[in-house]
């Protein structure tokens, strides 16, 4: 069976997917993107083979699921409405041996060393499959407050106030429904986005904290500029022109009414590949990527934080629902 909840689920129950799994996700993560180069009977060898070494390893200290990209299917498969390759958006730089794939691997764990082995023990299951990229995270100050979860990204600011605080809310944003016209095999699965971000980092620090704020459009602990908790929801009707909270602020432009939040989840990294390579891998679910990730980054063009930010890699993925019915479907004759 694909990967559930066995210790550490904070939402109560054992049929949670690995990728939704508590609050906060665990604070350390690989992600492996492979290229299958087998077809017909040989591709789906390789996605049953995948989905066992994931299920193996998933449990305890570790959270891992497999998502596919749009090459992963066949042309005979009815494929989820929004399956493509991400397209690039309006200042991204996507280096193609950075970016998409046939299959995502993604592990999440409680150490460096339990996620390391833990992917180890997966490709080993995989001798003959290719990598295309791979991705390295951490999630400094990884808490739950408030029923949401929280880290400390690259540029000191807390991550993760726009997620929902409850189990019931994060299911909601970011699993798929009947009635959506999906595919069935797909109900129960949702929409992965993965963006590397590089990070202008020095030139931020160049930036006074008071500046640094009005980019983003919160203090770094979360409070919103007009002095709400960060726990409560901001009203920017009040302050149409932006002299509180400015119009480019990235908050405003991501959910201009802070009460009608993007419906996704948000569970991001921050990577240190090198001194003048790092930054963020941005990952979101939803239920739908036209009015979760797509929606958001439209409204982002042209904020004040665009000059401090690089998309270099990423992709669109589909993580599919608990149970093997989808392996079925997708690897039948």
């Amino acid at each position: 069976m694909t990967a559930v909840a066995r210790h550490g689920d904070s939402s109560g129950s054992t049929d949670t997917p690995a990728h939704l799994r508590g609050a906060a996700p665990l604070p350390f993560t690989q992600i492996h993107s492979l290229d299958l180069t087998a077809s017909g009977s040989g591709r789906a060898n390789v996605l049953r083979a995948a989905h066992q070494a994931i299920t193996a390893i998933d449990g305890g200290d570790i959270a891992a699921w497999l998502a596919l990209g749009e090459g992963a299917l066949s042309s005979r498969t009815v494929r989820p409405r929004h399956m493509r390759k991400m397209p690039s958006f309006a200042g991204d730089v996507l280096d193609p041996a950075q970016s998409h794939g046939d299959l995502l691997l993604h592990i999440t764990g409680s150490s460096a060393r339990a996620v390391r082995q833990a992917a180890e023990r997966m490709l080993r299951a995989l001798p003959q499959q290719q990598v295309r990229w791979r991705a390295d995270g951490t999630r400094p100050e990884n808490r739950t407050e408030d029923g949401q979860g929280l880290s400390r990204n690259p540029f000191h600011f807390t991550e993760g106030h726009g997620n929902p605080a409850t189990a019931s809310e994060i299911t909601e944003r970011a699993t798929i429904r009947a009635g959506q016209g999906e595919p069935s095999w797909a109900v129960g699965g949702s929409y992965e986005v993965i963006r590397i971000i590089r990070l202008a980092t020095d030139f931020w620090d160049r930036d006074t904290e008071e500046e640094q704020e009005r980019i983003i459009g919160r203090r770094r602990n979360g409070r919103w500029l007009d002095g709400t908790p960060s726990t409560e929801r901001a009203v920017f009707a009040t302050d149409p022109h932006g002299k509180i909270t400015p119009v480019d602020a990235h908050v405003r432009r991501a959910a201009p009414d802070p009460r009608t939040p993007p419906p996704m989840v948000r569970r991001s990294y921050n990577y240190h590949r090198a001194a003048d390579d790092q930054g963020l891998i941005f990952s979101c679910f939803q239920s739908d990527l036209e009015k979760g990730f797509e929606a958001v980054q439209r409204r982002l063009q042209g904020e004040a934080m665009a000059k401090y930010t690089l998309t270099t890699g990423g992709g669109y993925f589909f993580v599919p629902p608990p149970g093997d019915v989808w392996l079925r479907v997708l690897t039948q004759e």
